[in-house]
């Protein structure tokens, strides 16, 4: 598969130069929608919050500080190289998701979505976006990993069709972090036997409340209201990440 890195973090820096407000809206609507060729207008940036705060600005100065889209472009180059026997061309992206103060980003609805949802594809088939956290610190490793994770997952839904079900995201999300190096999520031998027992039951649902449940943990869950399952954050992510490099050993 052939990857062409579209560098997008300095279109962001700059949107956050506009004071927050109509003005900055607007040039946000024009720098996604403006150029009537479709092949550029930027999808990608549906993702960010154009009111992000100064700690969003921050963010973006420290990528840009660091080199992030030179990073990036250098791991959508060594991604292409591992799927090369991929048929076809994307492009790639990054954007910075405002889950600490975007009033309309609930970290965990969009981590579903961009997951297994219609969020990876895009409103039309953009192409690949990786997206980091606003609540995150930047560093060369979680570039990396965005990169290679949306890489990875887009080679393993157009394998494997759309996850359906707890188990087979379980899978999905195993395989993509497995294969993209994550460093985590992590978790003890004892907390990983307590998910294991606890997700069991939920293993054939198909529904996204439950999925962000079990994937997530309560934390995730509290905020949009969920049942308490009494799992660790990302716990059943760690779970998924864990069995992967199991079942990869020889």
């Amino acid at each position: 598969m052939k990857l062409d890195y579209v560098p997008l973090l300095r279109v962001q820096r700059e949107l956050h130069d506009i004071p927050r407000g109509r003005d900055r809206f607007r040039e946000y609507l024009r720098t996604i929608w403006g150029p009537a060729d479709a092949d550029v207008e930027l999808i990608p940036l549906l993702l960010m919050n154009p009111m992000g705060k100064d700690h969003v600005a921050a963010r973006l100065d420290a990528l840009l500080a660091l080199d992030a889209d030179g990073v990036a472009a250098r791991t959508a180059q060594e991604a292409a190289d591992r799927l090369a026997a991929e048929p076809g061309e994307c492009k790639l992206a990054l954007v910075v998701a405002d889950d600490l103060m975007g009033g309309w980003t609930n970290r965990y609805d969009y981590e579903y979505e961009l997951r297994f949802g219609s969020g990876q594809q895009g409103r039309r088939f953009w192409g690949i976006i990786g997206v980091l956290w606003s609540s995150e610190a930047p560093t060369e490793r979680a570039v990396r990993e965005a990169v290679l994770m949306a890489a990875h997952r887009v080679q393993y839904m157009r394998q494997h069709g759309r996850a359906r079900t707890l188990r087979d995201m379980l899978v999905q999300e195993g395989r993509v972090m497995a294969a993209a190096g994550c460093a985590g999520p992590v978790l003890d031998a004892e907390d990983l036997a307590y998910t294991r027992e606890v997700v069991a039951p939920f293993l054939g649902a198909g529904d996204k409340r439950t999925a962000i449940e079990c994937l997530f943990g309560d934390a995730a869950g509290r905020t949009l209201g969920f049942t308490p399952r009494g799992l660790s954050p990302w716990a059943g992510l760690a779970l998924a990440l864990h069995d992967a490099r199991r079942d990869a050993m020889p």
